[in-house]
């Protein structure tokens, strides 16, 4: 049976996407626990030698570092979902060392983004014996590099153009790796636009709900897939039971939760733009003017110089997770804090609305940037919120 419908974020693949793995009767499978499984029968007609045991066949599990049918369930729905072959990892940075790992690149093209992905860069170069230089993303590329590209970039929320990065990075025979954590199906599907590698922090909106931590690389062919599963067998960096679990629950819901998000946050995004150059003493929609000089979001950019639109890229809508600069620092340290449905904390793409100084979090960050994760609340009752939390700062100020 299929359920394929290209561009679209269907239901019913992450519904019934993992039927047909598991013979059993539950409608929600149960938390699996085992760390090993019993062996099969040795059949001369069965291929049992080991080669294919990272299967998602649950007469294969051998031993839960290997594959256990919850997690094989959930990759499962992400091949569908993504459109290519995917598989997960403990955490975001597990999946991103990973992906250093796979590629073994001769240098790394990269600028700003996420400073964990920065982390993992500097941690996977202290094992290396040969020089790896880090390279801006418009320097000139050589053959053996990776553009490791954050489209949209956070914190800003901004779009970069992955086709121009692709061709450029392809024609010297070098690799794409996009980090789509800001744009998940159906907001964007990067292998159209020539990604060679497709990575998330699943812990964000894969996962949904602020309760598990989780990374996932989707790349185009199973025989890549299966070079990448061998190396996590070995660097033994898989998700736990339990998160894969918690995943398989958060996929269920997908559709439904980031087209909410992405219209509300672009609707936030777009209403709160609107008062920055009101000047202090008056008010846009009850936001006091000079309060905030800048809002960071792909619906804002508009078309650049070289013709790139968000619009076209992000074929399914815009991100919900956006920036906003501030004027002055004690308001962005006491935003966060005047909030009632907004949750002052770091992360992203649940289902709760969340806030944060970002330079709490990342110490480069501009001390007036504020990042702004968009739940599923009524977006009328999150514009409330923020008005009274930028009266009360401003009347604290």
């Amino acid at each position: 049976m299929s359920f394929q419908r290209p561009g679209v974020l269907n239901g019913t693949q992450l519904v019934h996407g993992d039927h047909g793995i598991s013979a059993e009767s539950e409608v929600a499978p149960s938390i699996s626990v085992t760390s090993t499984f019993r062996a099969p029968v040795p059949n001369i007609t069965a291929d049992l030698d080991g080669e294919h045991v990272g299967a998602m066949d649950p007469n294969r599990h051998v031993y839960s570092r290997y594959s256990q049918n919850v997690s094989s369930r959930v990759e499962q729905i992400l091949n569908k979902v993504n459109q290519g072959h995917a598989i997960t990892y403990a955490s975001g940075l597990a999946a991103a060392y990973s992906a250093l790992v796979h590629y073994k690149p001769k240098r790394i093209a990269i600028t700003g983004g996420y400073m964990g992905c920065h982390g993992s860069i500097a941690v996977y170069l202290k094992g290396r014996f040969e020089n790896t230089p880090v390279i801006d993303l418009d320097d000139e590329y050589q053959e053996g590099d990776l553009c490791w590209l954050e489209s949209p970039v956070n914190p800003l929320g901004e779009s970069r153009d992955i086709k121009y990065y692709a061709d450029k990075i392809h024609a010297v025979g070098g690799k794409l790796l996009i980090d789509s954590t800001f744009g998940p199906p159906p907001l964007q599907y990067p292998f159209k636009w020539g990604a060679d590698c497709v990575f998330h922090s699943g812990t964000k909106y894969f996962g949904g709900h602020s309760d598990l931590l989780c990374g996932i690389l989707v790349v185009k062919t199973a025989e890549e897939r299966e070079e990448l599963w061998h190396d996590r067998v070995y660097l033994g960096n898989m998700m736990g039971s339990l998160e894969s679990w918690l995943l398989l629950r958060s996929l269920r819901t997908m559709h439904l939760r980031i087209p909410r998000q992405s219209a509300s946050g672009t609707e936030l995004a777009q209403w709160l733009s609107r008062a920055v150059d009101v000047p202090a003493g008056q008010e846009y929609d009850g936001i006091p003017g000079g309060m905030i000089t800048k809002v960071r979001h792909s619906s804002l950019q508009g078309t650049d110089g070289r013709g790139f639109n968000p619009a076209t890229q992000m074929e399914g809508g815009y991100n919900a997770t956006f920036a906003i600069v501030v004027s002055k620092a004690e308001y962005a340290a006491m935003l966060p804090h005047s909030l009632d449905f907004f949750v002052p904390a770091t992360s992203l793409g649940g289902v709760e609305s969340l806030i944060e100084r970002r330079i709490n979090s990342d110490p480069n960050e501009d001390p007036l940037l504020v990042r702004i994760s968009v739940g599923v609340e009524e977006v009328e009752d999150l514009k409330e919120d923020l008005r009274q939390g930028f009266q009360k700062v401003s009347k604290a100020s």
